[in-house]
């Protein structure tokens, strides 16, 4: 079955890009157009849409403010931003708000195909350059020359500090924006990088190391 897809932007040009973009695409079916954040929110409800592609800046309702409206009238909607802006306060305000996904509007075509589907299955999606950001905006535990394991990747890092500071599987994958299987896969590594044969004895070598996330 294709994936039902309401496109949210107020300028024309942009909806019609997109719309011709999806409909060259197997999979998609275009089924409403919005111009602004308040017919987004009409149109989320009352066609329910698999996902709605959204612009964040709008005239009325803005595109975060239309998520939230969205996510609690119609939770079944995924909402995937697409911005010209990938600032840390848009891309995390979106996110709280409910959406599953943030790309930019230079995303090419199988990037925002790909997302769409990840969205509606499930996942979480940050685009290039947007993930790099907000990672920034997380901060890393310490500078990689102090870092007491080089050997891990700087996602693995952040990984390990949330471990340690007690955060559970699900809750790290939200703070970063990803699926659960992925930090399990990511731990997995990370237990075999470390030697350590379980979360108990990765969380007492982190801390023995002064590796503890505030």
């Amino acid at each position: 079955m294709s994936i039902r897809v309401l496109i949210a932007d107020d300028h024309t040009v942009v909806r019609d890009g997109l719309n011709l973009m999806l409909t060259h695409l197997d999979g998609f079916e275009v089924v409403g157009e919005a111009a602004d954040g308040d017919e987004a929110v009409k149109q989320a409800v009352r066609l329910r849409p698999d996902v709605v592609l959204m612009d964040v800046q709008m005239p009325g309702l803005d595109g975060v403010e239309a998520t939230r409206q969205i996510t609690e009238l119609a939770p079944k909607v995924a909402v995937l931003m697409l911005s010209m802006y990938g600032d840390d306060a848009t891309t995390i305000g979106s996110m709280r708000a409910g959406a599953r996904g943030y790309l930019l509007k230079g995303a090419g075509r199988d990037e925002v195909a790909a997302a769409l589907r990840a969205v509606v299955s499930g996942q979480a999606i940050l685009g290039q350059g947007v993930a790099d950001a907000l990672l920034a905006r997380i901060g890393s535990v310490t500078a990689v020359a102090d870092y007491p394991f080089p050997e891990l990747s700087d996602r693995e890092r952040e990984v390990l500090a949330l471990l340690a500071a007690g955060h559970r599987t699900n809750e790290i994958a939200t703070t970063l924006f990803v699926s659960p299987k992925t930090v399990s896969n990511q731990l997995t590594s990370v237990y075999a990088k470390l030697g350590v044969a379980d979360r108990t004895e990765a969380i007492l070598l982190a801390h023995e190391h002064g590796i503890s996330r505030r």
